[in-house]
């Protein structure tokens, strides 16, 4: 709060300048106690792991995919699912999906005349199973790269609509626009608590579920809500092009409306909301159906939605400039009150809905991970 408010008051190169200084500092003391740090070798890359198994899989492409309890490498001599070595805890059930990849837990002639285990030739189940849980997350990642174009918004037009509002509180204090970002902050405080006291308990009368509904349907609840945003997005913005005409202030883009800030509550609170179901769910979605060794990929791949629904937000812009200049009437010009911001935030509406038809369809085929049993 106090870095935005710089930014305003004194100019972003001094803003710019002091989170510089404010990041040295924290990566020095980062760096003074890193031999102090515990440190777990790994076990082996589990990319490894995913290339033998689709290594092992075209080099028995040929192979019959009829598969029998002997002919199947459930396990290593030792009576245990390994990978690269390393005993695994979890013992994963076969599933149906991505049937192709079987081929690399099926004996042939070559590794029964083996003596040892080929590990580029042949798999566990474990293995096997643990790639097409990776598999099965990449279309629910790339369904749900909308959902991180909408939260882009948050830190760029939402906050040049709100620069041009009245946003004074009292005679002497004016809320800076990118402050507003706060009520994301507030409204997530607020909603994932209510999510699980009220929320939970409440869906769990209808469905039985013991979590009220699924990790899939939360993330859902969360796309419908960033439709709802867009639109709310749109309304107000149409409101606010409609108070500058009305005040002939179209070609006054520095020229404060007289509108309160407070219109864009909605769409910030709003945003927020969704944050705590989509964000929340697709982080725990992603760390619990990894595999074990690639969980912290996961962690990364969720977070990862937000950065690349940024550059798509960049590509989506581009795009609607060049084909809206063509007419001489550019949606997002530099002057935000002859521009069609609100025509802007209804495509990305009906670019979400369209990801979130994409996404309940991949959502009913996704098979969750199913554990045969727990090893000690």
């Amino acid at each position: 709060m106090a870095s935005r408010s710089r930014f305003d008051n004194v100019g972003w190169g001094l803003g710019f300048g002091i989170l510089a200084g404010v990041l040295m500092v924290s990566l020095l003391l980062f760096l003074v106690g890193i031999k102090r740090y515990r440190k777990k070798r790994p076990p082996g890359s589990p990319f490894t792991t995913l290339a033998q198994v689709f290594v092992a899989a075209a080099r028995k492409w040929h192979v019959n995919e009829t598969l029998n309890c002997e002919s199947v490498y459930y396990e290593d001599e030792k009576g245990g699912a390994t990978v690269e070595g390393q005993p695994q805890a979890l013992v994963l059930s076969r599933t149906d999906q991505l049937r192709f990849l079987d081929k690399a837990m099926m004996i042939d002639e070559v590794d029964a005349s083996n003596q040892t285990r080929n590990p580029w030739r042949l798999c566990s189940l474990n293995q096997v199973e643990e790639v097409k849980l990776v598999l099965r997350l990449i279309p629910i990642w790339l369904s749900c790269l909308m959902f991180g174009v909408i939260q882009a918004q948050l830190h760029t037009f939402f906050t040049k609509q709100s620069s041009t509002t009245i946003r004074s509180i009292g005679p002497h204090f004016q809320v800076p626009p990118a402050s507003l970002q706060g009520l994301v902050g507030i409204a997530i405080l607020i909603a994932v608590p209510v999510y699980d006291r009220f929320f939970i308990p409440l869906t769990r009368k209808y469905t039985g579920h013991p979590s009220g509904i699924t990790v899939l349907q939360r993330i859902g609840i969360g796309l419908v809500m960033s439709i709802l945003n867009m639109v709310v997005s749109a309304l107000v913005e149409a409101k606010r092009l409609d108070v500058a005409k009305h005040y002939n202030l179209i070609d006054k883009p520095k020229t404060i409306i007289p509108m309160k800030v407070w219109w864009l509550l909605p769409q910030y609170l709003i945003c927020g909301v969704s944050d705590a179901f989509t964000t929340v769910g697709l982080q725990e979605l992603f760390y619990d159906q990894m595999p074990e060794q690639m969980r912290s990929i996961g962690a990364a791949a969720f977070i990862s939605v937000i950065g690349v629904g940024s550059f798509i937000s960049s590509g989506i812009i581009s795009i609607v400039q060049s084909i809206t200049s063509r007419n001489g009437d550019k949606w997002l010009g530099d002057n935000i009150n002859r521009a069609h911001l609100d025509y802007f935030y209804g495509v990305l509406a009906v670019l979400t809905t369209l990801s979130l038809c994409v996404y309940v369809l991949i959502a009913r085929a996704f098979e969750y991970r199913k554990v045969e049993e727990k090893r000690n």
